[in-house]
């Protein structure tokens, strides 16, 4: 009987483990507005660096 079903039972499979995929990485992103401050903050420490060494 697994002979059978073994390619639907395939496609299950890997549909779920695409499914988990998807949820762990959506669960474990980081927000759009910790990313837009850690990018501001990234910017002015790089422009502060360029105003001193031209100093």
């Amino acid at each position: 009987m697994l002979a059978k079903y073994w390619k639907k039972i395939g496609l299950v499979i890997l549909i779920i483990a695409c499914i988990f995929n998807i949820m762990s990485k959506l669960v474990h992103k980081l927000s759009l507005n910790k990313e837009m401050i850690a990018s501001a903050i990234y910017t002015m420490q790089n422009q502060e660096e360029k105003k001193s060494e031209n100093n």
